[in-house]
């Protein structure tokens, strides 16, 4: 698909947006004026580049926003790029809550859209924390240490697996919860499966 070309899977997917569909059709609008082709990932409009994805469009109950995959990497002389969480290492959102605020910001949008362009052009990558850059709870510590196997077992894991773990079992509050999460997700472990694969 080329260019400006409007897809009719996007098409779909705004008319049946109940809220924010101004909103969205506005934010698509700004899209189709750049350099990008219109696809839809994850059942949100998605503009790439060279098939890679640069911006997406996605509602949630309070504000519609541009998702920039690589925001990390953008300058946001506006501030109006937002870290959703701060375990959010790449992505960054430019939030809306009126079709008027889209329209004053219009400019602002459209120019972080063209920088994105030019990060993915150069080929710049966002640096993502090591696993090695968290601390590993001490439950966890313990857990090595006592049993070696799962160690290596977690250890073999890929560096975003290991990073989904350390975030799991670090955030829970109390010592007890940590060390549950660490006993409920050993068997994933050892199945090479991540946090998000235990079901």
């Amino acid at each position: 698909m080329s260019h400006n070309v409007s897809n009719p899977k996007v098409d779909a997917i705004l008319a049946k947006a109940k809220r924010w569909q101004a909103e969205m059709l506005a934010l698509r609008a700004i899209a189709q004026e750049c350099p990008l082709v219109e696809d839809v990932k994850w059942g949100k409009p998605c503009y790439t580049l060279d098939g890679t994805n640069v911006v997406l469009i996605h509602a949630f109950k309070d504000y519609c926003a541009f998702l920039f995959m690589k925001g990390a990497l953008l300058k946001n002389a506006s501030s109006l790029l937002i870290q959703q969480t701060e375990n959010v290492q790449s992505a960054r959102q430019i939030r809306f809550t009126s079709l008027d605020e889209i329209m004053k910001q219009k400019k602002q949008v459209k120019a972080h859209i063209l920088e994105a362009i030019e990060v993915e052009k150069a080929g710049l990558k966002v640096a993502f924390k090591k696993p090695t850059d968290y601390e590993v709870p001490e439950e966890l510590q313990h857990e090595f240490d006592q049993d070696p196997a799962f160690k290596e077992a977690f250890f073999a894991l890929t560096p975003g697996r290991q990073r989904g773990y350390l975030l799991h079992f670090s955030t829970a509050k109390q010592s007890k919860t940590r060390t549950a999460r660490i006993e409920k997700a050993k068997p994933a472990v050892f199945e090479g499966r991540g946090y998000n694969e235990m079901t």
